[in-house]
Formats: structure tokens, sequence, C-alpha cells
């Protein structure tokens, strides 16, 4: 049975949010708010958390995780980002985005796409998700909260708990999210490409849709 915390949305309980951090570091795989939806996430490192995250998704090592970050200084560490890409990245996070990226060599290979080493990377607009970033120090790998045959995260608490309390360790309420997954774009090529329609606007992207 999985622990359930309720976060205030724009003032996080500290007390909460460290001990959210310490199950993360322990091996928990945990269901938190975002500005588009909820999430699942877990340690970068724990192997076990992950194919426990793509199990509860039913996807497999080709769907590409996403490394959570708190800044752009972070991105940085785990994904290659040149001057042009910098602007984009500045002008646009935190926000409903998730941005496809080269990887750096500090991402462990497992956690990359298999053919493309590429990795998923966002900064969340949501205090609680970046209160929990502060805390780890670290980036939170994470998987928007939809089930398969489902098009759509969960954004109904009760229903999460019904649906994932024996299959995770810990879920956090934090109030009202966002009703759609994030954008994906892809930013490995000379032009911003969409994978996928979300919240974040296309426009700054200079894409068409």
């Amino acid at each position: 049975m999985s622990q359930f915390f309720t976060i205030h949305p724009d003032n996080p309980n500290a007390r909460l949010i460290r001990q959210a951090a310490a199950m993360l570091r322990e091996g928990a795989v945990i269901v938190y708010p975002t500005d588009s939806g909820y999430a699942l996430g877990c340690h970068l490192d724990d192997k076990d958390a992950v194919a426990r995250i793509r199990e509860i998704r039913g996807v497999d090592d080709k769907h590409h995780m996403t490394l959570v970050c708190r800044d752009l200084s972070e991105i940085s560490r785990y994904a290659r980002v040149d001057n042009s890409k910098f602007k984009m990245l500045k002008g646009n996070t935190p926000g409903s985005y998730t941005f496809i990226l080269e990887a750096t060599k500090e991402v462990p290979r497992r956690l990359q796409h298999p053919k493309r080493s590429t990795i998923g990377i966002r900064i969340p607009d949501h205090p609680v998700a970046l209160a929990l970033l502060e805390e780890l120090d670290e980036p939170l790998l994470s998987s928007t909260l939809i089930l398969p045959d489902e098009h759509h995260p969960l954004t109904d608490v009760d229903e999460i708990r019904e649906l994932l309390e024996r299959r995770v360790d810990l879920i956090i309420e934090g109030g009202a999210v966002g009703l759609e997954s994030t954008t994906v774009i892809d930013l490995t090529g000379d032009a911003p490409v969409l994978v996928r329609r979300g919240k974040g606007d296309v426009a700054p992207f200079g894409i068409e849709e």
C-alpha cells in the first residue's frame, strides 16, 4: 500500500518534501504533480524502479524516459546544447515541454534511446516538483502518468490511488494540475520537430501544425 502526502501547491511543506526525496533515494517509485498532469518518478540510478515505471506505463526501452531538471545548468550536464538550442530552452522553460536532445556521457546508456542515444529533458513549472528537485539536488527520472491504452495523463488523485496504490510507493497530491501532457519537441536536428502536441505552445519554435 502506497503512502499518500498532500502538499500545498504554492507553499510546499519542507518536511514532506524531504521525506519524499529520502524515499526516492531508497528506491521508491512515486506519483507527483506537474504543470501538465501527474507523473511517475524515480531515482536516476535505480534500475529496478525504472523497470517498474516502464511496466506501469506499458512501454519498452525504445520509449523516451525524461530527466526532469530544475534549471538550464543541470540540463547542460546531461544533454548536448549548443547556443541556438540554449536560447530556445531559456525562452521556454520552465514550462509544459519535453525536449528530445542528444545525451551526454552523464546519462547511463540504459536510459538513452537504444538507437539514437537521446534523452528527454524537462523543467516543470510546478512548485511541488521544483521543491522536490531542489531537495534531491539532481534530476528525477520521470514519465508522464499515462496508463496503457490511454491517451491523456491521469489528473484525478482518487482515481490514481484506486489504480496505483499497490504499484507505487508514494502518491503526492499537489493541488490542481494541467489536463494535458507536455508538448514533445525534438531538438536533435537543424530545426525543431514536433513529436507530440500537448499543452506547450509550438509557435516559439517556428513549427507549423
